[in-house]
């Protein structure tokens, strides 16, 4: 499994883009830095995105994907959770701040959205995916993939503390996992739905208590302004459970 990081902070600047993740070039996971990244003939391979949740870092280029699909005769689904489709619905492709591309055209629609169930495996463009609900400030899944060949990874979306649930159900070899803000933000960033290091190493001690083991662990989604921060903090929650913890970066790949 090819994982190739498009985005991975929680705001854009020059250097930074907000998070997306292509598997193999096929199948994408979150639409923040998705267009932005990626060249229109590599758009065109893309054969379905799942989407964690309906915040706009995480949704924003769906509607220019669909154009560009649109304009190259090609198509693709889009996978989510009901609430997530109606905020693009009533919010992005109204007809008034962007076209419905789902009519577009008519014969075959530059995307189509296709509903996905929670807790309930299904198979999507050659994936085992398997999607768990995550503590966020909106109804929020992170997706389990599992490939033909065994290899599994698990991206968390957005996601604060209390997250026992999800790893009861997930057993990845890969964890990518969001970490918003340094500590000092602890208390804020648990509030909002997010994760610090000292955050996150409660919920990875946690999950080498249910599972006996830890997997190899990157973080995203991080803050540009605090980045410094939580890359010394997390590297101390590394030291401290003796597991691999690093940051991913704006066109980092990685396989396994």
């Amino acid at each position: 499994m090819k994982i190739r990081f498009l985005g991975a902070h929680n705001c854009e600047t020059k250097d930074t883009r907000l998070v997306s993740l292509l598997v193999d070039d096929v199948l994408a996971i979150d639409a923040g830095g998705l267009t932005t990244s990626l060249s229109l003939e590599a758009q065109y391979k893309i054969k379905a995105v799942l989407l964690t949740h309906q915040h706009y870092d995480h949704v924003r280029d769906i509607p220019m994907l669909a154009m560009n699909l649109f304009l190259g005769g090609a198509n693709t689904t889009i996978y989510s959770i009901p609430e997530v489709f109606d905020v693009l619905v009533k919010n992005l492709m109204d007809e008034v701040i962007y076209p419905d591309f789902r009519q577009r055209p008519p014969d075959k629609p530059a995307i189509s959205f296709s509903v996905i169930e929670p807790n309930k495996a299904q198979t999507i463009s050659g994936y085992n995916v398997l999607a768990v609900p995550v503590k966020h400030g909106v109804p929020t899944v992170g997706y389990q993939l599992a490939s033909a060949d065994g290899k599994i990874m698990f991206y968390t979306g957005d996601t604060g503390p209390g997250l026992a649930e999800c790893w009861e159900r997930v057993s990845p070899q890969l964890l990518i996992i969001e970490v918003t803000a340094s500590n000092k933000f602890t208390e804020w960033a648990a509030d909002g739905g997010h994760l610090t290091p000292s955050l996150l190493q409660r919920e990875l001690a946690d999950f080498r208590k249910l599972k006996g083991y830890l997997p190899r662990v990157i973080i995203v989604h991080m803050n540009p302004q605090l980045e410094k921060d939580i890359a010394a903090e997390a590297a101390a929650v590394g030291k401290a459970l003796g597991a691999s913890v690093t940051l991913a970066r704006e066109g980092m790949e990685i396989s396994f």
